[in-house]
């Protein structure tokens, strides 16, 4: 995992909550939009977090929120 700040200031709780991919893109997406973010920024973050296997996702989604 990284150690490294997020690119936003956006917190999301997923700890304890549903570990699905889906829910995982959808719950950061709506968290973006909500702050503000582009559809480009998020449809950005949706394809960096679906490049790849689950863990591409994780560690994407800790690129671009403060996960709680």
């Amino acid at each position: 995992m990284s150690t490294s700040r997020p690119i936003t200031k956006v917190k999301v709780k997923l700890i304890g909550e549903d570990g699905n991919a889906y829910y995982i893109l959808g719950k950061v997406s709506k968290a973006l939009r909500d702050a503000g973010y582009d559809e480009a920024f998020i449809d950005d973050y949706i394809a960096q977090a679906t490049s790849g296997d689950y863990d591409t996702l994780l560690r994407t989604t800790l690129i671009f929120v403060d996960v709680e």
